[in-house]
């Protein structure tokens, strides 16, 4: 047990046996025999091991009962092995903790994942995948309009978002995985909305197509989930609305606009007027070619959309705080805070510091 928790905590740190040991005071050899459960590190070692990695010493007993499987990254190809290993830990440990949190509750307070009712048995036409963007909207009552907050959404339907701050230079794409048979879905904390609004659609669009796909478009299935994406955040009836059944050309402005009210980017709302053949091929080249020209496909111009943010785990940890569940203490550990500061946070009194 202590020796695979060492271990993550160590790849989470992004430190190599060497670099741990020379922190530690400690040979590389000891600590990979820490690891392969072949040597027990002493209280004395354990305390300072857990300083370096920064987690409780409580860290390395906590009973492992997570299975994760099916992970699945987008991610560019420059993206260090070493820097995956971080995030997989990072994703782990905040599994951890919700497994744990959930644990805690008499009865579960989120309901289970499931796949909405209508999606068709198979898709052979890429075109198809429209009509199965606005399925999945009718089924969960999203309408045709904007969806306010993508993560907020996904974790009322059951499906475990984690925002990660592990990120290698914007390199990292986002992650899908299932962990005890519950969907998950990684995104970057410090992502613009856009971003991270688009990976969590398009995990999305892995989850259902999965098995769904005719053989002839298995190997599309990224390029499949990208246009499931655009047209969950942006649907064709929508989009139609807006820039109008056919258009010759399109002001970059009105690419702008349609972005901060959707959640899309430029480039995303550009790709669903092609796709719904509201512009033609030669008129869609034209203005991505003016995309590369101004650099607005590396980072697009004027104010980013914002963030969204997970608050469902501290919501339900102050819930069963309330319902007398756990402890202050648990409750502080559980959020990975001193329980001075938690106790703070809890009453308000940081705020209040802030105001006065």
């Amino acid at each position: 047990m202590i020796g695979e928790r060492l271990h993550r905590a160590r790849k989470a740190a992004g430190l190599g046996l060497r670099a741990l040991a020379e922190q530690s005071d400690l040979s590389h050899t000891t600590i990979s025999k820490f690891e392969k459960e072949q040597q027990t590190p002493s209280s004395t070692q354990l305390i300072k091991l857990a300083k370096i990695l920064g987690v409780r010493t409580e860290y390395f007993f906590r009973p492992q009962t997570l299975t994760l499987s099916g992970i699945e990254y987008r991610k560019k190809s420059t993206l260090p092995q070493k820097s995956l290993a971080k995030i997989q830990a990072d994703i782990f440990d905040q599994a951890e903790h919700w497994d744990e949190l959930l644990s805690l509750y008499p009865q579960s307070p989120i309901q289970a994942f499931s796949l909405p009712a209508g999606l068709p048995d198979l898709i052979s036409d890429a075109g198809q995948i429209e009509a199965v963007a606005e399925t999945v909207r009718a089924a969960w009552k999203l309408g045709l309009g904007c969806i306010p907050d993508v993560i907020d959404t996904l974790e009322a339907l059951g499906v475990m978002v984690i925002a990660s701050t592990v990120d290698s230079k914007q390199k990292f794409d986002g992650l899908a995985a299932t962990i005890n048979n519950i969907p998950v879905i990684v995104v970057g904390a410090d992502w613009t909305g856009d971003r991270q609004r688009f990976t969590l659609a398009h995990e999305l669009g892995h989850l259902l197509l999965k098995d769904r796909l005719a053989e002839h478009l298995r190997n599309d299935e990224e390029m499949l989930c990208n246009r499931f994406a655009g047209a969950f955040l942006l649907p064709q009836p929508t989009l139609v609305a807006q820039l109008g059944k056919h258009r010759q050309r399109l002001e970059v402005n009105e690419l702008y606009l349609l972005k901060h009210e959707f959640g899309l980017s430029m480039q995303g709302v550009l790709y669903r007027a092609l796709n719904a053949e509201i512009i033609n091929q030669a008129t869609f080249q034209s203005i991505y070619k003016l995309f590369s020209f101004k650099g607005w496909r590396t980072r697009e111009p004027n104010q980013q959309y914002p963030s969204e943010q997970t608050i469902l785990f501290k919501q339900l940890v102050y819930r069963a705080l309330a319902e007398e569940h756990f402890t202050e203490s648990k409750a502080a550990e559980l959020l990975g805070l001193p329980v001075n500061q938690f106790h703070q946070q809890r009453t308000l009194e940081s705020l209040e510091a802030v105001t006065h």
